[in-house]
Parts: C-alpha cells; sequence; structure tokens
C-alpha cells in the first residue's frame, strides 16, 4: 500500500531538506540514519561511563574523607556538596574557620564544619 502523501521536511541528522512519503521520516537516506543511530548509541555509552566514574568517584572520595581530620577546600566541597568558589566564600564570611599554611594550601578542621552541618 502505497501513499501519496509528499511533505517537504530537514533531515535531523545532516540538515538537508528532502521530500518525506510518511510523516514518520526523520532522515533523508539510510545513510543519515546510521549515522544518526551510531551517534546516539555513542552519546549514550559515554553519558553512561561517565557517570559511572562520577559516582564511583564520589563515593571513593567521602569514604576517605570520614577518616580525615583536615580537610582541603575541593575535599571540603564535595563534603558538602557546593562549589569550591563557595567554600572560599564561606571561609571569607567568617561561616567556616580555616588556616593559610601557605599560598595554595588552605586547610579546614572537620569539627569546624559543625556550625554549618550539625550532626544528627
Amino acid at each position: 500500500m502505497s501513499s501519496n502523501i509528499r511533505i517537504s521536511k530537514n533531515c535531523e541528522f545532516c540538515g538537508t531538506e528532502y521530500i518525506a512519503k510518511t510523516t514518520k521520516t526523520r532522515y533523508c537516506s539510510h545513510t543519515c540514519n546510521r549515522r544518526a543511530y551510531k551517534a546516539n548509541l555513542k552519546k549514550k555509552k559515554v553519558e553512561g561511563a561517565m557517570k559511572e566514574v562520577k559516582t564511583n568517584r564520589n563515593s571513593k572520595e567521602l569514604e576517605v574523607l570520614t577518616y580525615k581530620d583536615f580537610l582541603n577546600v575541593k575535599e571540603t566541597a564535595l563534603l558538602l556538596g557546593c562549589s569550591t568558589r563557595t567554600v572560599y566564600r564561606l571561609i571569607q564570611d567568617g561561616s567556616i574557620k580555616a588556616v593559610n599554611l601557605s599560598q595554595r594550601l588552605i586547610r579546614i578542621n572537620k569539627k569546624s564544619l559543625n556550625s554549618i552541618i550539625p550532626q544528627a
């Protein structure tokens, strides 16, 4: 059963204009269809890998942070769940007490974070 429908569309992969014979057609050719399919698979694979790496890294880092008494700015940001810039701002405001040992060497006592995050 053939259709007499002719719709002018743009290919979702390459962007060229083509005449579609059905309303569900998304690509101008089989080649664009294959390339879009492979690009979509690659994108999903990369996103899944990045998500897995991020969760594994964060859980391992958080586990290590439970044993440390003094944290650097990056570790404090990970523990608080905020950016490093926010931690610097909290230090500057005086909300978090920190010790500047030298340039780029700021250490924060974990006990001083109890004022921000009360322990249950």
